[in-house]
């Protein structure tokens, strides 16, 4: 019964859920992942373009500096880097306020070749500011202020988000929504709607508004992650954490506008505007602690196997979404879907055991892996 009125409840949207326009993505992403930004690494002239590009935009539809759009820091790298969060706020008058953020940084060009970041994360960043123009132009007064954001330096450690997080007072906000590689949504993968277990109104809504608009999804409880909400989630404030997935292209020159989803985009643009909608109607929500399975991934270490973790696996060990190629676990036949049980000589629990071991290893070391791939116990020796 309860999906039945949330479907009828849906309908007004629907009905005017063309104000995602389709076309401003596409110019948006094609502008932020060209080759004429360089990738888009903190301190570069394409750092520069990108965040002015960023401030045209939030001008043009009317968002305020808050209290100037340029939230300046430095990241010292051997050298002092100086960088920016762009912010552009809508100002309802209200109590509290919602976070809608995506950080547009990358990593810039390396041995002649440029990361365009097409997916990570000019696919969040459009996705920003077509919310941002919508709020801004629905002509309606929402219960809650909208402080829309542009992270720097997120591809370092969650740089930028930490640096406003620490700024902010976390009683006045009332949830962070973190968009961060949302353009390669594909039915059989569908979304990762993190952050869920933050809130008591979010372990509702969320699921629920996932299912009456037909979009294929899993879900994550988890506050934490390797993106930037996990900075606002330690200061207290409910997050979400919207995301289709890792992927071949992820950290390469090949991660290119070509291959985006952007009725996808659309999509999941479309599901922040309707959860939303219904946060509107309710008092500042609540916050919870969650389990936190997992550290930002951006720890250097002196090693690397070369795998991504699947950070949705909730079993026993370190699942692996993706192999790099020509690197340690390739080179020793770990595939994609393994499930490593054993580092060295120690039982992996979680993902927080591997990082400790990985920690401690040392390049050209070599060590016993032992895996489980579809139940079957494999035992392999990786030279790091």
């Amino acid at each position: 019964m309860f999906r039945i009125i949330l479907l009828f409840l849906l309908i007004p949207f629907f009905a005017k859920a063309q104000i995602i326009e389709e076309a401003r993505l596409v110019k948006h992403v094609e502008f932020l992942a060209s080759d004429k930004l360089e990738g888009r690494a903190p301190g570069t002239k394409g750092d520069k373009r990108a965040s002015e590009y960023i401030v045209s935009q939030f001008k043009k539809i009317g968002l305020k500096p808050y209290p100037s759009y340029k939230d300046s820091f430095v990241i010292q790298r051997g050298k002092d880097i100086k960088t920016n969060n762009i912010l552009g706020y809508l100002d309802n008058g209200k109590e509290h306020t919602v976070i809608i953020g995506a950080h547009y940084d990358h990593l810039g060009t390396k041995k002649g070749q440029v990361y365009n970041g097409a997916d990570d994360n000019a696919s969040g960043v459009a996705a920003m500011l077509e919310l941002a123009r919508y709020y801004s132009t629905n002509k309606a007064v929402e219960n809650y202020n909208y402080l829309f954001v542009a992270f720097s330096g997120e591809e370092w450690g969650l740089l930028g988000s930490k640096h406003l997080a620490d700024r902010l007072s976390p009683e006045n906000i009332n949830l962070m929504i973190n968009l961060d590689m949302i353009g390669r949504y594909r039915e059989d993968k569908g979304l990762t709607i993190g952050g869920v277990g933050t809130s008591t109104v979010l372990e509702k809504w969320g699921p629920e508004l996932g299912m009456c608009m037909e979009l294929n999804f899993q879900i994550d409880s988890s506050g934490v992650g390797p993106s930037d909400h996990t900075s606002f989630y330690h200061k207290g404030i409910p997050v979400l954490f919207l995301f289709t997935g890792a992927h071949e292209d992820y950290h390469k020159p090949s991660d290119d506008t070509d291959k985006l989803n952007f009725r996808g985009i659309k999509l999941i643009s479309n599901y922040v505007i309707q959860l939303m909608s219904h946060l509107d109607e309710l008092p500042k929500i609540d916050f919870k602690k969650t389990r936190e399975p997992a550290p930002t991934g951006r720890t250097q270490f002196k090693v690397s196997l070369g795998v991504l973790p699947n950070y949705e696996y909730n079993g026993t060990g370190l699942k692996i979404e993706l192999v790099s190629q020509g690197k340690p676990a390739s080179q020793a036949g770990i595939k994609a879907g393994d499930v490593l049980l054993k580092l060295d000589d120690t039982e992996l629990q979680d993902i927080n055991t591997y990082v400790d071991v990985l920690g401690r290893l040392e390049k050209g070391q070599r060590v016993q892996v032992v895996l489980d791939r579809k139940g079957e116990k494999i035992s392999k020796e990786i030279t790091l």
